[in-house]
């Protein structure tokens, strides 16, 4: 009896065997391809809070995790804070950038393009008169974000701008910055 062995492609470090298998699994079972994530956020004191991110729901099942990732969220004391971790919008720039690279990452490796490394660096710019409601004209948020990416892989120089756009072609956390997704949000007592 010959024993046959399945050679697994791996291209930036992705395994594009299963990547095909997941594509055509979704073709074949187009509800599979719904995702819901979750967080749960404890205020702690001041600017500090923590999230638990734990399981969720994919692939037509509960998806635990060992132990849930924690993250801490707090302020710089210019704006009060301690110090003790990064701010919600330095977190919303981490989720961009790594949404991003891992979409460029994936989509270079389904068409076979092998990255040798990618940089990237994000700055974004907030006015706090619209935070503390001193200028209704200004917005919250980000007024805007550059992002800059370093990427060397194995395509001629002009071909570069099209493995970054491969990232934000495809980028969730991109997709909802840039056309935003509805919120609901309501409240009970504790």
């Amino acid at each position: 009896m010959a024993i046959t062995q399945e050679v697994q492609t791996i291209t930036n470090g992705v395994n594009v065997t299963d990547l095909v298998t997941t594509i055509s699994a979704i073709k074949a079972s187009p509800a599979i391809a719904k995702f819901k994530f979750r967080i749960d956020n404890q205020w702690q004191t001041g600017a500090q809070n923590q999230s638990a991110v734990g399981a969720f729901y994919g692939a037509g099942q509960q998806l635990p995790r060992p132990e849930p990732f924690v993250l801490g969220a707090d302020e710089h004391p210019i704006l009060l804070g301690k110090d003790v971790a990064p701010n919600p919008v330095e977190y919303l720039l981490h989720a961009l950038a790594a949404c991003v690279t891992t979409s460029m990452v994936y989509h270079a490796a389904a068409r076979g393009i092998q990255i040798d490394e990618i940089e990237s660096s994000l700055e974004g710019d907030i006015d706090l008169h619209g935070f503390l409601g001193l200028d209704k004209s200004v917005r919250q948020g980000y007024q805007g974000i550059r992002m800059n990416f370093k990427v060397k892989a194995d395509v001629p120089d002009e071909r570069l701008q099209e493995i970054v756009d491969l990232g934000t072609g495809h980028s969730p956390v991109f997709d909802t910055l840039i056309h935003g997704v509805p919120i609901t949000v309501r409240s009970e007592r504790r």
